[in-house]
């Protein structure tokens, strides 16, 4: 890359290892000493003639001048980050001016070499991103900086793989058998997988999911709340569309595009199909492995991204989402680190650094809006200043919540019950003003027939840090006596916490009872997808889990269907017979109760070893949700053993629970390693079968040693209390990695049930909520 104005370019130091030192050097000293640094190279690739565009080096370059290369290329200048880096080089080398959303993140690799005479020195590690067209952009389209570029070319991707196969002196050599030569490997897949057998893969993975009919009765509500309903699941609707946008930037115009052309084809419908259950190319029961590529995404046009041409009516290329799923989604700069956010966070004044931490905001690049500066500014020297910034979700959103706190406010004003007026009118106003403190503990004292969830909540998108929110909605109608029957549990939170094995010294003194609310679901929508949760624990917001608890709701109906389709065949395959007569709901239904309910106790806000205020999430980060939900699985466990033991539940339900623990162990896994409910699953089950407390039987069917289970889940349930309560990272992070895995024994029942092709989860369909909807247009 020339300096411009003769000015110097400093490039950021790296370790060998790829980590930032700190340290930038001139662009210069880094080749003459071997510095590790880091570039960037984008390569557009012409669909319809299966063509990747290659530019000539000027022939002044300092290395390999006068070679064909990358479409473009450039050093990482101190400071700025790869994304930005790659759209800037696209439009200063060959004046392509281009969204972010059109740019692959395809893979990146290192690159060590030596040339002229070793007096340049490479180790460079490179981001490579694919640019893909449905097109070729005409030659007279492209504005060269000559200081870098002579000539472009078209080439077919082949063609260039065997030239470079046959180290052509005529190009910038790579080793195509390395990971360079990933890019040819990509586009071969991408293009050249046939249609039936795309077909038959989709097939297969839809095949895992029963769908389902989920309704409640809904005659007990008076006309006016009805009317209200109509307006609450309007407002619903928008939450998945704020949920499809939080997941990746290009997600909503995917969601259009496979939706606007799901007729076109057998695979097209099941493309649409499965994206519907995941909303998003990603699957969740793989690992979140992608089942679809750019190749099946949108098609948009940009008629000014180059220098017009007559007769051509501009650039149309496809919206890129990346093959591996981003852990930050669209939370944070996707080309932004954990170092980089630390660096920042720690610079700020305490309350932006609590800000910067938050539930409600995302974290964005300023350098991302700034890109039609002049390149020539404060280009050249150290970036000082931080890229990075905080935006409220009242702002990144403004358009979607303002119509969703109309239609809450409105829904607000029609009902009869007081609760629920005021829940509806204070999410209102949260949605505008960022502040959910007041609506979630109008949430927490909702008593009202009409059961409504709906806002930011839960965290488990987050996969970088844990901290940020998504928006989803659950709506139901309350089963009063169900209600009833289970307030038990949330009345004892504090003799269960009093009681928890681990040290006194980690207890707290006011937990408080936690509500609960069982409840028949008629529509959920936003953070929604693959498996079906069955119940849910907020809020989680620590300050008022601190002041008030928290509350809980349980998705009957939901409960039911997962029971029946999936957890009964999966004890009649996988547990020994004499003990599948245990297996049944209530045992399952309570054991989710307390579940829940182990939510509420247990450390949240915790003091560190250093004497330091702070939360269980904040020091655990991306581990803190497979963590907590195993925490609450076999604290749950515990629990139950307790309240059964202080004759508050019948001894009746002993082997029960347990047993229907032991195949909820296999339901939960099926969800995949990657999803904190799997995670922590795995993790729990290779514990107790490691400690002997579960056994595998000759005939591959699973028992339980009833002298051992109830030390053995005592046991756990200690060592993950103390992990959380002590904030240590390193303790979870060792737990996780020794049993949140996939083992023999694991993989032994989960083949089992694949071939008797028990499904792994549900897909609701909601005929009270799409009937209230038809009626109110």
């Amino acid at each position: 890359m020339a300096a411009l104005h003769q000015k110097v370019e400093y490039l950021d130091v790296l370790t060998k290892t790829g980590e930032k030192t700190g340290i930038s050097k001139p662009r210069g000293d880094v080749h003459r000493d071997g510095d590790y640094h880091r570039a960037v190279y984008v390569w557009i690739y012409a669909e319809s003639t299966q063509e990747l565009l290659l530019q000539r080096r000027a022939d002044c370059k300092d290395s390999w001048p006068g070679q064909w290369d990358a479409s473009s290329a450039g050093h990482i200048s101190a400071g700025d980050s790869s994304l930005v880096s790659a759209m800037r080089e696209l439009q200063e080398e060959l004046g392509i001016t281009l969204p972010k959303d059109a740019f692959e993140l395809i893979f990146s690799f290192l690159q060590e070499c030596v040339i002229n005479d070793g007096t340049f020195i490479n180790n460079e590690y490179d981001d490579v991103y694919l640019v893909t067209t449905i097109d070729p952009i005409p030659l007279d389209a492209f504005t060269f900086q000559e200081s870098e570029v002579s000539a472009v070319k078209y080439i077919p991707y082949h063609e260039y793989r065997s030239l470079l196969a046959k180290e052509d002196p005529n190009y910038v050599p790579y080793d195509v058998n390395s990971l360079y030569g990933q890019i040819f490997d990509i586009i071969e897949k991408r293009y050249k997988e046939s249609v039936e057998s795309r077909s038959l893969a989709l097939q297969k993975q839809l095949s895992r999911y029963a769908h389902v009919s989920l309704s409640a009765e809904i005659t007990g509500l008076n006309d006016a709340d009805k009317k209200a309903l109509a307006l609450i699941i309007k407002a619903a609707k928008i939450m998945d569309r704020i949920f499809y946008l939080q997941v990746w930037y290009s997600n909503p115009s995917l969601r259009d595009w496979l939706r606007e052309h799901a007729g076109e084809s057998q695979l097209d419908k099941l493309k649409w199909s499965y994206y519907q259950i995941n909303k998003s190319p990603w699957s969740c029961l793989d690992e979140n492995e992608a089942f679809l590529t750019t190749a099946d995404s949108a098609v948009k046009l940009l008629p000014e991204a180059t220098k017009s041409v007559t007769g051509w009516k501009g650039l149309q290329y496809r919206t890129a989402f990346p093959i591996i799923k981003p852990p930050g989604a669209n939370f944070y700069p996707p080309d932004m680190d954990k170092m980089e956010f630390s660096l920042w966070k720690d610079s700020l004044p305490e309350d932006q650094k609590k800000e910067a931490m938050g539930f409600f905001n995302v974290i964005k690049r300023h350098s991302e809006s700034e890109l039609d500066i002049p390149i020539s500014q404060n280009r050249s020297t150290p970036n000082s200043s931080c890229d990075l910034y905080i935006v409220p979700y009242c702002q990144e959103y403004n358009s979607l919540l303002s119509e969703a706190a109309k239609l809450l406010h409105e829904a607000g004003d029609l009902t009869s019950s007081l609760s629920l007026r005021i829940f509806l009118h204070s999410k209102a106003d949260a949605f505008l003003s960022n502040d959910y403190y007041d609506s979630d503990i109008a949430w927490m004292e909702l008593d009202s027939k009409l059961d409504v969830t709906i806002g930011p909540y839960e965290t488990y998108e987050d996969a970088l840090f844990g901290y940020k929110a998504t928006f989803e909605a659950f709506i139901g109608v309350r089963d009063d006596e169900a209600t009833a029957q289970v307030k038990l549990f949330g009345d004892h939170l504090q003799v269960l916490e009093k009681n928890l094995p681990m040290d006194n010294v980690y207890k707290s003194e006011d937990v408080t009872a936690a509500p609960i609310r069982v409840i028949r679901v008629l529509y959920n929508s936003g953070d929604v997808k693959g498996p079906q949760t069955v119940a849910f624990n907020l809020p989680n917001d620590e300050s008022i889990v601190k002041d008030r608890g928290t509350s809980m709701v349980m998705l009957k109906n939901v409960s039911e269907a997962k029971f029946k389709l999936i957890l009964q065949p999966i004890a009649d395959a996988c547990i020994t017979k004499e003990l599948r007569e245990f297996v049944d709901f209530e045992s399952f239904f309570t054991h989710t109760i307390c579940h829940e309910c182990c939510h509420g106790i247990g450390p949240h806000t915790i003091t560190l070893p250093n004497g330091k205020k702070s939360t269980v999430r904040l020091e655990l980060q991306e581990l803190h949700s497979a963590l907590e939900e195993a925490k609450a699985d076999i604290v749950g466990l515990w629990a139950l053993k307790f309240l059964i033991g202080e004759g508050l539940l019948p001894k009746s339900l002993v082997r029960s629970m347990y047993v229907s623990f032991l195949a909820g162990c296999f339901r939960s896994v099926r969800f995949g390693l990657e999803e904190a409910h799997g995670k922590g699953q795995a993790l729990q089950f290779n514990y107790m079968f490691e400690k002997g407390a579960f056994v595998l039987q000759p005939d591959e069917t699973f028992s339980i040693d009833f002298d051992k289970v109830e030390d053995v889940v005592e046991r756990l349930s200690r060592e993950i209390l103390t992990v959380q309560a002590r904030g240590d990272k390193d303790g979870a992070r060792t737990l996780l990695k020794k049993y949140g895995v996939m083992t023999p024994p694991l993989q032994r029942a989960l083949q089992k049930l694949e071939t008797i092709q028990v499904p792994v989860d549900i897909v609701p369909e909601f005929p009270v909520a799409d009937q209230i909807l038809r009626e109110s247009r």
